[in-house]
């Protein structure tokens, strides 16, 4: 009995140290990283840069900022293409949720889903633009109908109403909120209510509306902010998609921290400032709507009334919805197309000669770009899921649930802009002599690989049956031992799903890379995106299908190497797929 005492005291212990270590560390690689990198810009916003000669503070740069040409039409574009695409993308989702809900099973909906969610943004960007442009495959699938003998003269990407954005964004949001709800509604008793709603007469897609989503919203209202901080601020779709003169506001401020003139340093972080404070104002804008619904829908649920009927309107969001995967899927498919493609003349649906020559030319820097992808990738991730399982372990043995501060530390690099902190955050690595390395490059990854890693893990490492850890416990089993030899096995499958979603989020960091890398590490995002405006689209859709070649790659791993290692278990694995 007292050695039993003991070592639950000893584990309890262990787990407050590991706690302890973790928080601190992560406190220090997220939390302080991002404070300074807004203070560091903050200064340079109110005028006091002094590596650059400017002490005093003054509203001179946010004059400039202001002044700049089409300023306010950026501003404008800013808030169209992203609330815009949060919006119709949070629609689409609900209403696909509500369609198809029961028709097909969650395992079967990730797998779907999987492809869309491991593309990166610029990659899928790139194939829209191939898809889109008015020499796309929809252009010439239209030719024989609209008679056209060349590419129409139609502004179909980089529009100036910014909808080739939008439909980019939503391509990818929709299927991440989706995924969001599914995984929520599991915390709900959906069938339930619907039985319960027709026999009291409603529809199905009332009962949806009125009863389902109210408990729904709560469980996704932050995954639900950090899509809408991601549009406002997007920077590596809207180069590729967005309109381009005047660009969206983020766009622009990049264009000022990489001018000549390191005088417009101070106008771009003003711009960051205001970059960061749409995103602020967004949010209250969110929080605001949804308290205005709570008691719109109280006074509508009181009301009652039995005679509207959303299906019509849930099936076509799924319509909608079905054309926005369609497009997502030749998008992805176009990039390899067009990688193998020699000579493709108008109208022809399909290239008349094929040829490898991009693609046996590494020498020419795809080669190095893939291995510093491939690098930064692995380490970013190791350190990521390190941390996280580290954390998970630290609030088993210390028997205490996650506190919700500690929840908002995981999603706050999600939800603060990039482009409002990175900046400082690079002058501040320049004053320690980091930039431009390796290490910089993976820390600053490391912001926002971390927290999708620990969201990912963290319900299938609390849903781990407590019985298999006790029973290794009664046979003996000190705490690390059941941690190597039970809980990771065991978890092998989520763990490396979660690694996937990490490579995945690493290999699509655009901005992380070219401010702390300096420049100086080529990487696949970083020369698709500079490679997307140039006229060679076979070299462009070489390096855009190695971008989302990786990620894909990691999630086919992430599903083979359980089935192989599991595959004379059974019941292991039925409890890893869990």
């Amino acid at each position: 009995m007292g050695k039993a005492l003991h070592a639950v005291t000893q584990a309890a212990a262990d787990g407050r140290l590991l706690r302890a270590v973790v928080l601190v560390t992560v406190a220090l690689g997220l939390v302080l990283p991002i404070a300074a990198g807004l203070w560091q810009t903050a200064r340079a916003g109110v005028g006091v840069l002094p590596a650059i000669g400017a002490t005093e503070v003054s509203l001179d740069p946010l004059r400039q900022l202001v002044t700049q040409p089409g300023f306010a039409t950026a501003l404008r574009l800013t808030l169209v293409t992203g609330l815009g695409a949060t919006a119709l993308s949070l629609v689409l989702a609900v209403g696909v949720c509500a369609a198809m809900h029961g028709r097909m099973t969650a395992r079967a909906s990730g797998r779907f889903l999987t492809p869309f969610l491991a593309a990166p943004h610029a990659a899928m960007a790139i194939g829209l633009a191939f898809l889109l442009s008015p020499s796309g495959w929809i252009a010439r699938a239209l030719a024989p109908v609209m008679g056209w003998d060349r590419p129409p003269m139609i502004a179909s990407v980089n529009d100036p109403a910014g909808l080739a954005l939008i439909l980019g964004l939503m391509v990818k949001e929709v299927p991440f909120l989706l995924l969001v709800i599914l995984s929520a509604l599991g915390q709900v008793q959906v069938r339930q209510h619907l039985a319960a709603g027709r026999s009291l007469g409603y529809g199905h897609g009332i009962v949806w509306i009125k009863v389902i989503m109210p408990q729904v919203w709560p469980l996704i209202r932050l995954p639900v902010m950090v899509v809408l901080a991601y549009s406002l601020s997007v920077v590596d779709m809207a180069l590729i998609l967005g309109p381009s003169n005047p660009p969206t506001l983020a766009v622009l401020l990049l264009r000022l921290f990489s001018a000549p003139d390191i005088g417009v340093m101070l106008p771009a972080s003003a711009g960051a400032l205001l970059q960061a404070l749409l995103v602020v104002a967004a949010f209250a804008l969110l929080w605001g709507l949804d308290r205005a619904g709570r008691r719109v829908g109280r006074w509508w649920v009181r009301r009652g009334g039995r005679g509207l009927s959303a299906e019509p309107g849930l099936w076509l969001a799924t319509a909608v919805s079905a054309l926005i995967f369609t497009a997502g899927a030749l998008a992805m498919i176009s990039l390899l197309a067009w990688s193998l493609a020699w000579r493709w003349p108008w109208p022809g649906l399909l290239p008349e000669s094929w040829s490898l020559r991009a693609w046996a030319t590494p020498g020419s820097g795809w080669a190095e770009a893939l291995g510093n992808t491939a690098l930064l990738a692995a380490a970013t991730t190791a350190l990521s899921l390190a941390l996280a399982i580290a954390w998970l372990e630290g609030e088993d043995r210390a028997r205490r649930g996650r506190a919700g501060w500690a929840e908002a530390l995981i999603y706050l690099p999600l939800l603060v802009p990039q482009i409002g902190f990175l900046f400082g955050l690079n002058v501040l690595f320049l004053h320690l002599g980091l930039t431009g390395g390796y290490a910089a490059v993976i820390w600053a990854q490391a912001l926002f690989v971390f927290p999708y890693v620990m969201i990912a893990l963290s319900d299938p490492w609390r849903a781990l049956d407590p019985r298999l850890v006790r029973a290794a416990g009664s046979l003996g089993a000190g705490p690390w031992r059941r941690l190597f030899t039970v809980k990771l096995p065991v978890l092998l499958t989520p763990i490396l799903t979660a690694a996937a979603i990490g490579v995945a989020v690493s290999v699509a960091q655009y901005l992380p890379t070219l401010f702390m890398g300096a420049g100086r590490i080529a990487t696949l995002t970083t020369e698709a995106v500079t490679l997307s405006s140039s006229s060679d689209r076979r070299v462009t859709g070489v390096y855009a299908t190695l971008q989302a070649g990786l990620p894909f790659a990691a999630y086919a791993a992430a599903f083979l190497i359980p089935a192989l290692a599991h595959r004379n278990r059974r019941g292991l694995r039925a409890g890893g797929d869990a």
